[in-house]
């Protein structure tokens, strides 16, 4: 298998620091985790998802159970619809949430307000599942390549990321902001942020490597993780 090292380059702003998440307290503690990342493309066809999944099976050996229920093209009013099959059911300990890269499409013809009220309605049906389940929320990248008219065009999409910061702040959850990252690689050095988002959306397996999940790892408390 080809060799994958996980590592934050000078492409890359710097990681802030962080306490341990409660996944990595409990997998050290020897327990055993369920995780699922639910969101948009960007999770269900997210080579950060399969990154992240070796590197906790490399420090954690046969703890760490990852469930990507992530679904292409979606949006939050749909996270709602199927968070009961795709991630109450699934009894997990730690939750990813990233929907704002689509809750932002115009053609869905949501808003803000919609938006928040979904996530609100995910957050509290997960914790009335588990009141001890950890609930991480993302940002993700620009997705500003689209003009107004466009299929793809998305509005007011640093609102919705701002508005994932405020839940995230009010309930004191892991906020893993990638956006200001791939926002100043695009305007820094506009020829590699094409080379990781060529659609300034959807993340190559490479840009995930080199700027996603080194943030998430450091986020959850990891660091200097490698393959071998």
């Amino acid at each position: 298998m080809k060799t994958i090292i996980l590592f934050f380059t000078a492409l890359a702003l710097p990681l802030f620091s962080a306490e341990k998440s409660k996944l990595v307290t409990h997998l050290e503690a020897g327990k055993k985790q369920t995780i699922v990342t639910y969101g948009t493309s960007l999770t269900a066809a997210g080579a950060w998802v399969k990154q992240m999944t070796a590197a906790l099976e490399k420090k954690f050996p046969q703890q760490a159970t990852v469930i990507n229920s992530g679904g292409s093209g979606k949006w939050s009013d749909w996270g709602v619809a199927n968070l009961q099959q795709r991630v109450i059911d699934k009894k997990p300990d730690t939750v990813f949430i990233e929907f704002s890269i689509n809750d932002c499409v115009e053609r869905f013809e949501g808003s803000v307000p919609i938006a928040k009220k979904n996530l609100e309605t995910m957050i509290a049906a997960i914790l009335k599942a588990n009141p001890q389940c950890e609930i991480i929320l993302m940002t993700m990248t620009p997705g500003n390549a689209h003009p107004a008219g466009h299929k793809s065009y998305r509005k007011d999409i640093e609102k919705h990321y701002e508005m994932y910061r405020s839940v995230a702040k009010e309930r004191k959850f892991i906020l893993i902001d990638h956006y200001p990252n791939w926002k100043a690689l695009q305007t820094n050095e506009p020829e590699q942020f094409k080379t990781f988002v060529p659609d300034s959306i959807h993340v190559t397996p490479e840009g995930c490597a080199k700027i996603i999940t080194p943030k998430i790892l450091t986020a959850l408390g990891l660091t200097g993780i490698k393959e071998e």
